[in-house]
C-alpha cells in the first residue's frame, strides 16, 4: 500500500516517532505526504523499539521519556573548537574532561555547565558528577570549518577499472592510477584525480560489479593490486602469468571484450597464492606488523569474514548459526582453525594499502594540488565483511534508499543497511571515525558518496516497497563533527556529492563547514526562473563542477542524442522516442546559444567538449572535473541505472567514438585528448600552490 493511501498514525505513535528521530512525513516535490503506522512501526522496530500496539507505544514513550530525564550526559558530546558549549546539568554538577593525551581539564561547578571554546581538537572523554550520579561520554572536538583548495585546480574524473594500460591484467589497477596521475600532473597540469571507490568487493561468480555495493568500506579490494610491484614478486618465479594476463588484457582491448573481473581476480589471486609462500624480509615483516597493529580488530574481523566466507560462501545469514556475530565463541574457534587463510587476508589488505600510498605518492610528486579523489560509497552489501563486523551499529531489517519524487515515482531501494544513529552515539561515532581515517589515509580529498545521509537517510523496512519508507535523522552535528575532525588530521580536502533530493538548509550547512558541493552543467538551472540556464557568474565557488558522472551520459552521447536512443532501445523511456528526442534537441539547442552569448561558440558553430568545459572555467568553481573518457569521445555511460543484465554497466574499458577500447598510452596521445587539455590550460589548469598545512 502506497503511505498516502495508508491511514495516519495516531498522535502517540508520531510522537514516539519524533522522539527517535523517524519523520512521520516526508515531500516529494508536491507537498507533504505521510508515511503510514506501518511503516513507522516496522522502521521504530529496527531502532529496538516495540511499536507493535497501542499500549507498547505508550510503554516505549513513557520509557524513553525517563531514560531521558535520568541520563546526566548524553552518550557522545560532539563540540565545534571556537564555541562555547552549554550542557544541560544539574547545578551541582562539575566536570572533567580527560584530554586524549593524558591531560585533563577540571571545570568548576556552577548553575550553567560551558564546556570552553579553547578545548583542543582531538577525542576526548567527558565524565560528569552530580550528587552520588555520575556519566562519562566521548567528547570530539572538531575544527569549526575546513580548508578548501587554494587557488583552481582541474582534474581527471576516472573508474580506475576501465582505464587499462599495456601492463595490466584485464583491468585497469593501481599501477595504472600512478601512471595516470604522473601524466596528468607532469604533463597536463591536472590539479587531481578523482576514482570510483576501490572498496573491497562481494565474493563468488559472478559478482556484483558495481564499486557502490561493496563488502567492506575499510578496506580496498585486492583485485586492484599492480601484481609485479608486490616486492616479493622479486623472489618468486611467476613467469607463466605473463601470457595468461596478455590473453586477459587482449580479451579486452583486441576484441573489443568487456571487463571480466571474476577472471582477473582468479589469475591475480593464484599469484598472490605463490607470492604468500615466500618469506617476507625483516623489514618487511615489521611494516606489516605495524599494518596490523594500527588497523586491530576491524582487520581481524575483515579477514576472518573472508576466510569464512572460502568455507561457508558469502551469503552470511546461511553460515552456521555460531558463526554469525564476530564476537562468539564460535568464531573464536575458527579463527585458531583458519589462522593460515585469515593471515592471507590481512596480508593482501596490507598490500593493497602499500600501493595506495604509492599511487598518492605519485601524485603529489607529479605537483598536483590536491592528489588523489577517492569516493566514499554511502553503505555496504548487507551479506558483506562490514554488515557482519558492525552489526551492533547497523540497522536490521533495513535497506537504504530515496522516496518517490518527479524523477522516480516508484522510489529507490539501494540494498544497503544503514548506520542506527542511536548505536552509532552509543559508540561514540567511532565505527564512523575509523572509517573515514581509512578513506582519507592516502587521500589529498575524500568524496562522500550521497553526503546528504549525514543528515537523514530514507529507511525502507524489509518486505515494503520504497514507497513505504521513512525518513530516519542523525545528529548532522555530530557527524560533521567527525568528518571534519578526521579530515583535518588527514590533510584532506572533503566534497559532498549533493546531487538529487537536498533538504534546505543541508549545502548552506556543508558551505559552512567548508566541504565542497558537487555541481554538474545540465542540472544548474535558475529554477526560480523557469529553469533557465544558471548563467556562470552565479554558480557557487565551493564545489567540483562537471559536465557528467558514472551515471550520467558522457558528453559525447548528449551531443548527438546517442543517450536517448540507448534508453529507447532498452525500453527505459517514458515518454515516446520522438518526445525526448526533441527535449535532448531543445536542450543543445538552448547551450548553443547560451555558449555564444558568452563568446565561448561561433554563432553558427557546432557543440564540442572544449566549449562546455569552457564554460565549466568561466564558472567560480574550485574545482573542475573532466571526464576522462571525454579526451577520446566515448559515447557510452559507465553505469546505466534502471538496468541489471541488459546493460554491462561497471564493465567498460575506455575507448573511442567508435566503441574500441583505448589503453592508458593510446589515450594521452590521442590528438583528441590534445585538443581538450589545451582548451583547460588557459583556465584553472595552471599550477597553484602546494596545499599548506591544517
Amino acid at each position: 500500500m502506497p503511505a498516502e493511501d495508508s491511514p495516519p498514525p495516531p498522535p502517540e505513535l508520531v510522537a514516539l516517532a519524533h522522539a527517535y528521530g523517524v519523520d512521520d512525513t516526508y515531500d516529494p516535490g508536491s507537498g507533504p505526504v505521510p508515511v503510514g503506522p506501518d511503516t513507522l512501526i516496522a522502521v521504530l522496530a529496527a531502532l529496538g523499539v516495540d511499536a507493535s500496539t497501542p499500549e507498547a507505544v505508550l510503554a516505549a514513550l513513557e520509557e524513553h521519556r525517563r531514560t531521558a530525564a535520568a541520563r546526566l550526559l548524553p552518550p557522545c558530546v560532539v563540540v565545534r573548537r571556537g564555541r562555547r558549549t552549554a550542557l544541560d546539568l544539574p547545578a551541582e554538577a562539575d566536570l572533567l574532561v580527560e584530554l586524549e593525551d593524558g591531560g585533563e581539564w577540571r571545570l568548576p561547578k556552577g548553575r550553567s555547565h560551558w564546556l570552553p571554546a579553547d578545548l583542543p581538537l582531538g577525542r576526548h572523554r567527558l565524565t560528569a558528577r552530580a550528587g552520588a550520579r555520575e556519566a562519562s561520554a566521548a567528547l570530539v572536538v572538531a575544527p569549526p570549518r575546513l580548508p578548501q583548495p587554494s587557488g583552481r585546480s582541474w582534474g581527471f574524473l576516472a573508474q580506475l577499472y576501465s582505464v587499462l594500460s599495456e601492463r595490466s591484467w584485464g583491468m585497469g589497477d593501481l599501477g595504472d592510477l600512478a601512471e595516470l596521475a604522473r601524466w596528468a600532473g607532469d604533463g597536463l597540469g591536472a590539479g587531481f584525480l578523482q576514482i570510483n571507490p576501490l572498496h573491497a568487493g562481494m565474493p563468488g561468480e559472478p559478482s556484483d560489479p558495481s564499486p557502490y555495493r561493496p563488502s567492506s568500506r575499510r578496506f580496498a579490494d585486492p583485485v586492484h593490486l599492480r601484481i609485479e610491484a608486490v616486492p616479493e614478486y622479486a623472489y618468486a618465479d611467476l613467469r607463466e602469468f605473463a601470457p595468461r594476463a596478455a590473453r586477459l588484457r587482449a580479451e579486452v582491448l583486441e576484441h573489443d571484450g568487456l571487463i571480466d573481473r571474476d577472471a582477473v581476480w582468479a589469475l591475480k589471486r593464484e599469484a598472490l597464492e605463490a607470492l604468500y609462500a615466500v618469506e617476507r624480509t625483516v623489514g618487511r615483516q615489521a611494516a606489516f606488523d605495524a599494518f596490523t597493529a594500527r588497523e586491530g580488530n576491524w582487520l581481524e574481523r575483515y579477514a576472518t569474514w573472508c576466510a569464512l566466507a572460502e568455507r561457508h560462501g558469502p551469503d552470511r545469514h546461511a553460515w552456521p548459526k555460531g558463526l554469525r556475530h564476530p564476537d562468539s565463541p564460535h568464531v573464536t574457534a575458527a579463527r585458531a582453525e583458519l589462522a593460515d587463510r585469515i593471515g592471507f587476508h590481512r596480508w593482501l589488505a596490507w598490500l593493497v594499502d602499500e600501493q595506495l600510498g604509492a599511487a598518492q605518492r605519485a601524485a603529489e610528486q607529479a605537483g598536483m594540488a590536491v592528489g588523489l579523489i577517492h569516493d566514499l560509497a554511502v553503505g555496504v552489501h548487507p551479506d558483506g565483511a562490514d554488515a557482519w563486523a558492525l552489526q551492533d551499529v547497523l540497522a536490521d531489517g533495513i535497506s537504504v534508499g530515496a522516496p518517490p519524487d518527479a524523477f522516480n515515482a516508484h522510489g529507490q531501494d539501494w540494498g544497503l543497511p544503514p548506520w542506527r544513529p542511536d548505536a552509532l552515539a552509543e559508540a561514540g561515532y567511532e565505527p564512523f571515525a575509523q572509517l573515514l581515517r581509512a578513506a582519507a589515509r592516502h587521500a589529498g580529498a575524500l568524496r562522500i558518496d550521497h553526503v546528504m545521509g549525514l543528515f537523514r537517510l530514507w529507511w525502507v523496512p524489509a518486505g515494503h516497497p520504497p514507497t513505504r519508507g521513512a525518513y530516519v535523522r542523525y545528529d548532522a552535528e555530530a557527524m560533521l563533527g567527525v568528518l571534519a575532525l578526521e579530515a583535518h588530521r588527514a590533510g584532506t580536502y572533503v566534497i559532498g556529492e549533493d546531487l538529487g533530493t537536498v533538504e534546505p538548509g543541508v549545502r548552506e550547512e556543508l558551505s559552512d563547514r567548508g566541504i565542497l558541493g558537487t555541481s554538474v552543467l545540465w542540472f544548474e538551472r535558475d529554477w526560480q526562473s523557469k529553469g533557465e540556464i544558471l548563467p556562470p557568474e552565479r554558480w557557487r565557488a565551493g564545489c567540483l563542477a562537471t559536465l557528467t558522472t558514472h551515471d550520467l551520459p558522457s558528453t559525447a552521447a548528449r551531443l548527438t542524442g546517442e543517450h536517448v536512443e540507448l534508453r529507447h532501445r532498452l525500453g527505459l523511456l517514458a515518454r515516446p522516442l520522438a518526445d525526448e528526442q526533441a527535449v535532448a534537441a531543445a536542450e543543445l539547442t538552448g547551450w548553443r546559444t547560451e555558449l555564444a552569448r558568452l563568446g565561448l561558440l561561433p554563432e553558427d558553430g557546432d557543440l564540442t567538449p572544449e566549449a562546455l568545459y569552457g564554460f565549466l572555467l568561466a564558472t567560480p568553481a574550485s574545482l573542475v572535473g573532466v571526464w576522462l573518457p571525454d579526451a577520446v569521445g566515448d559515447p557510452r555511460p559507465q553505469n546505466l541505472p534502471g538496468t541489471w543484465d541488459q546493460y554491462p554497466n561497471w564493465r567498460l574499458p575506455v575507448a573511442d567514438a567508435d566503441g574500441r577500447p583505448v589503453t592508458l598510452d593510446r589515450l594521452a596521445a590521442a590528438p583528441s585528448t590534445a585538443r581538450l587539455t589545451r582548451a583547460l590550460a588557459d583556465g584553472p589548469g595552471r599550477r597553484t600552490p602546494p596545499r599548506g598545512g591544517v
